[in-house]
């Protein structure tokens, strides 16, 4: 999805937020069960980006529907170097209504496991603010 990572190369976070169908589930690479809400969501790629170093996409794959994306991104989390994909689905209004991303290795889901989880009293702390506006 081109807004997407247009959106999110240009660390325009207000521009990802908007792309978010309200209904959004997240599936989390180290999270067992997944997030639904547009605010949650949100709140956790704005703790994302700044978690990630050296972010970029390198390589992008749509379903023939037109529907279906993965976007797979190289980053830094601290020393460990990781691989991952974005997988994104769209509603018929062209919104994100699933969000599941996968990263690798083992030893960089654990850097970016321990570092949200450093993060995640603000990051539910901003989906309330958020979610209630």
């Amino acid at each position: 999805m081109r807004a997407f990572r247009e959106a999110v190369e240009a660390h325009d976070l207000d521009a990802v937020e908007a792309l978010l169908a309200e209904d959004v589930v997240f599936t989390s690479p180290v999270v067992f069960k997944p997030y639904t809400g547009k605010a949650i969501t949100a709140a956790i790629l704005r703790a994302v980006a700044q978690v990630f170093e050296d972010f970029r996409y390198v390589r992008e794959m749509g379903g023939a529907d037109g529907r279906d994306h993965a976007l797979v991104f190289t980053a830094r989390v601290g020393d460990r170097t990781l691989t991952g994909c974005d997988f994104l689905h769209v509603d018929e209004n062209g919104l994100i209504d699933d969000l599941m991303v996968m990263v690798r290795p083992l030893s960089g889901a654990q850097a970016l496991a321990e570092a949200m989880g450093a993060r995640f009293e603000r990051i539910a702390e901003e989906a309330q603010t958020r979610g209630g506006r």
